[in-house]
């Protein structure tokens, strides 16, 4: 018998363990080379593991397993081929007896039946898998769109969205029967007052992002300066030139682009925001890679956008939609997880009105956007309704001093009350 080790590959220099999250492949099996056979899940993306040769899996790792870089995952036997059906050695005596012209018929019938197992209507691709597994959805109640009625990550997204936007259906249909009795009560206090616990393994991204914000409330000096900004000149901007900026450039122009834009431009201006602490050394630079947080099933993940002080509005407003698209589908790379020199997080699209951004390190800070809510302000001696914003600026004291960061958000506000003397750079 002849048997391939499948060990954990070397993924990226700072990667020293990884998760098994799911066997793509069953035990006893057959694979062929290069399928994919499990999920890994690291640090930062999940990542799938493909068969170094065709025969019979043999499962040694079991799902949620946590697996240092070299560790045996699985075995493969090369002696198995796809002609045996359910993984038994070609070497069977029926085999030799049966004369050769019906000895291969039966082995394309088999074949034939093992790639609808794979690719058939209605199965998953692993990453679908993944997204359905987690939305509790069905495979069978979603229609596949990928080759041979196959579900597609977009699939899976889809029916995950549309599950989240639908009305709750079960509820009425569960009160239904009960609606001919008088008076159906007891059902709903034995729910409100249910005393069930459940446990459930931490995925490695959230211990991962967990580690990350303990290290970073416990090793640095962590402060945070608040401010508001009139977001008045910005909204009309984009009011003015949204259609003309969406046919030249097939992407609307939003909050995000601008923000980074102003806060490239401070960046420059202070280099020491733009610095990160490395032992009792400072380090500088003169770029500003802005990592934008973006909000993923799997937890948020903070991609950067290199030179933004560099790119042109359209360009950043690409680059972000890319990369956020990436995130959700689970296809960010390791090098495009990597680097950046400060982060912007926007809580206000969830509703925040104001918080502390933990800091993303080694960077030394991170600004926090938060909800526009229209306030009266005092202008110019007159009271008047704008669209206001809070700003919060997290830093790294051992890095950047108060006086440092107060300016820093100042500036930036400064900028984003008047965005055509900052795109005209004066």
């Amino acid at each position: 018998m002849s048997v391939v080790e499948m060990k954990v590959p070397t993924i990226g220099e700072s990667i020293t363990e990884v998760t098994l999250s799911q066997w793509l492949k069953k035990d006893g099996e057959y694979v062929e080379l290069d399928e994919p056979i499990c999920e890994f899940e690291s640090d930062k993306a999940t990542l799938e593991f493909p068969a170094e040769a065709a025969g019979k899996l043999i499962h040694v790792a079991a799902e949620g397993d946590d697996l240092e870089i070299g560790a045996l995952v699985a075995r493969i036997d090369t002696s198995v081929s796809k002609g045996s059906g359910n993984g038994a050695p070609e070497k069977t005596a029926p085999a030799k007896e049966t004369p050769k012209a019906e000895q291969a018929a039966p082995a394309p019938a088999e074949a034939k039946e093992e790639h609808p197992a794979t690719y058939a209507a209605g199965h998953p691709s692993p990453a679908a898998a993944k997204i359905l597994k987690e939305s509790g959805l069905p495979a069978e109640e979603v229609k596949g769109t990928g080759r041979e009625g196959r579900i597609t990550k977009e699939d899976a997204v889809k029916a995950a969205e549309a599950k989240k936007a639908a009305p709750a259906q079960p509820a009425p249909k569960a009160e239904a029967p009960k609606a001919e009795t008088p008076k159906p009560a007891p059902p709903a206090p034995a729910a409100n007052f249910s005393r069930e616990t459940s446990r459930k393994k931490m995925s490695r991204m959230r211990r991962t992002i967990a580690k990350r914000l303990v290290s970073a409330k416990n090793e640095t000096a962590m402060l945070t300066t608040f401010n508001e900004v009139d977001l008045t000149e910005v909204m009309n901007l984009r009011k003015k030139y949204q259609d003309r900026f969406v046919r030249k450039y097939g992407i609307k122009l939003g909050f995000m682009s601008l923000f980074a834009k102003a806060c490239a431009r401070v960046l420059m201006e202070m280099p020491d925001v733009n610095a990160r602490l490395d032992g009792e050394d400072l380090v500088y630079h003169d770029y500003a890679d802005i990592s934008i947080a973006i909000s993923t099933p799997t937890g948020l993940v903070v991609p950067p956008v290199h030179n933004v002080e560099s790119l042109s509005l359209a360009e950043i407003e690409h680059q972000i939609a890319e990369l956020a698209e990436k995130a959700r589908n689970g296809n960010l790379s390791l090098e495009e997880m990597q680097g950046g020199t400060f982060t912007i997080t926007n809580g206000g699209v969830f509703g925040s009105l104001m918080s502390t951004p933990i800091l993303n390190e080694p960077q030394s800070a991170i600004l926090g956007m938060h909800a526009i809510k229209d306030r009266p302000m005092v202008v110019d001696g007159e009271i008047k309704i704008r669209p206001m914003m809070y700003l919060a600026l997290s830093y790294d004291h051992r890095v950047i001093d108060g006086s440092t960061s107060v300016t820093f958000l100042v500036r930036v506000k400064e900028l984003l009350e008047d965005p055509v003397a900052m795109l005209m750079d004066l």
